[in-house]
Formats: C-alpha cells, sequence, structure tokens
C-alpha cells in the first residue's frame, strides 16, 4: 500500500526593520493570515543561522478602537512589550496606510500614542508606578522587567552579568532584562542591555534605554532632570519623563529616536 505525504507550507512575507540597532522581523497581520503561527515557527523565523534572524518578531493587526495593535514576540517566542519594536511598528504601520503622522495602538501592556517625523518615532510609554531598590541595584518595569546597575566604568561583561542576574535565584523563574549604566555628562547616559527572550547581548533595547534614565532621573531630583540622552551600541534614544514622586510615580514618559526600514522578503515554512 503506498501513501501520500502532504507537507503544508506557509509563505512568510515579512518586512526588516530596526530601531537604533534592535531588529524585527514585521508582518502584516490585518486580514489575520499569520494568527495561526507557532512559537516553534517565530523562533526559527527569528533564528539568525536558520531563519531570517531578528531580536524579535511583530504582527500588526487589527484592534477595534485603535489604529491597529502590536503583538510582539522575543526570539525565543515568548511575548512582551518592546520598546523600539513598538516605534518600529508606528514606521511599518505608516509605511501600510493605516496611519498618518500620529497615532494610538494598543500593545500586551495597553494603550499607547505616538508620533512620527523623518523616521524618528515618539512613543508614550505606560506610567512606572514605583520601583524596587535591590542592594545598590535597582527593579523596575517598563512594560517589560529591568534590573539597573550603574556600573561606572568599572570592567563589566554584560552578557555574564546579565546571565548571573538573569537566572538567579530571585529572577529565573519570570526572567528579568539586566542593564548597565555609566553616566556620559550631567544629561546623558551609556547603556548596555542583556535581553531575556533574546539572551544575549542587544545592541539598544527601548524598555531597557527607559528603565535607565528613570532611575537616572531619580537620582537627580535636585537638578529636576525631565530628558536624559542616551547611548547605546546602536544608537542613541531620548526618555522624557516627569519626576519621580512617591506618591505619583513616573508620569507622562516618552522614548524617541530613529527607526529605519532594513529590507522586505519572504520565506516558506
Amino acid at each position: 500500500m503506498q501513501y501520500s505525504v502532504f507537507l503544508c507550507v506557509m509563505k512568510i512575507y515579512f518586512s526588516k526593520y530596526q530601531g537604533t540597532g534592535n531588529d524585527f522581523i514585521i508582518l502584516d497581520n490585518t486580514n489575520n493570515v499569520y494568527n495561526q503561527l507557532s512559537i516553534k515557527q517565530i523562533a526559527f523565523l527569528c533564528d539568525r543561522k536558520l531563519g531570517i534572524g531578528a531580536d524579535g518578531l511583530i504582527k500588526i493587526s487589527i484592534r477595534i478602537g485603535f489604529d491597529f495593535e502590536v503583538e510582539y514576540y522575543n526570539a525565543d517566542g515568548s511575548q512582551s512589550f518592546c520598546g523600539n519594536g513598538a516605534r518600529c511598528s508606528v514606521a511599518f504601520a505608516k509605511k501600510l496606510g493605516l496611519i498618518a503622522d500620529k497615532t494610538e495602538f494598543y500593545a500586551i501592556d495597553g494603550a499607547h500614542k505616538a508620533s512620527i517625523e523623518n523616521n524618528k518615532v515618539r512613543l508614550e510609554m505606560l506610567p512606572v508606578a514605583s520601583f524596587e531598590k535591590v542592594g545598590n541595584d535597582f527593579f523596575l518595569d517598563t512594560g517589560s522587567p529591568h534590573y539597573v546597575h550603574f556600573s561606572e566604568g568599572d570592567p563589566i561583561d554584560v552578557v555574564d552579568f546579565g546571565r548571573s542576574i538573569r537566572y538567579s535565584k530571585k529572577y529565573t523563574k519570570d526572567g528579568v532584562n539586566v542593564n548597565l549604566v555609566e553616566t556620559n555628562g550631567t544629561d546623558c547616559i551609556k547603556v548596555e542591555t542583556y535581553e531575556r527572550g533574546v539572551e544575549d547581548e542587544t545592541l539598544s533595547c527601548g524598555t531597557g534605554v527607559t528603565a535607565s534614565a528613570l532611575i537616572y532621573m531619580l537620582d537627580n531630583q535636585d537638578v529636576n532632570l525631565k530628558k536624559v540622552n542616551v547611548k547605546t551600541k546602536g544608537g542613541e534614544l531620548i526618555v522624557e519623563s516627569n519626576r519621580y514622586s512617591v506618591a505619583n510615580g513616573f508620569k507622562n514618559i516618552w522614548l524617541t529616536g530613529e527607526t529605519k526600514h532594513v529590507f522586505d522578503g519572504s520565506i516558506a515554512i
């Protein structure tokens, strides 16, 4: 007896974007064609040796009451909010014709506003109600959980240090992103980030940059610092926020930086 074998092949049409070196595969899912994409398939697409290669994958979908929805997946297929990914999503949504220069979209952590001008996206982050002091370091959630350590020029390898924190007893279950911060002037810092889900250093991390800048503002309340210029290995970002107060936390938080459309392509999986 002979058996016929049928292979179900899906063709993925994608755009590749990057925001200060943080790179993403972005899919137009406004017609729900990629709803059945599995975690295993997402991880394959993000694999830099076997797939397309990216820090994460984003599906742009329809959401009633909003211009669009951002569904973000880390390179391992886990979901979270991603600041740079959201900024790139705004640029992609404009390319699709879903928006003009301003937008309100929905993400895993709620509603966000954004504007775009000359490939530079200004993104509203959600308020941060509180932070936790961990020894001399800090923990806070800016859409994704972040651990912030001020290294101040100490020779620390971000991958080794990041893994030691991410897989420590306190954080191993849910994971945490780890940021090394150096001051570089009154209103400027340098940030290196180890990202959970990618399990490696990324050239930039929007939520990590935001977390680091907010803690820097907290440490500089005496000068009423409300804007911080942040240098990463992939480029420069700006974080703005109202000053922290015990009663209200951080509010009116904005992340601004460039985005770039790298290329379009297709792949069969």
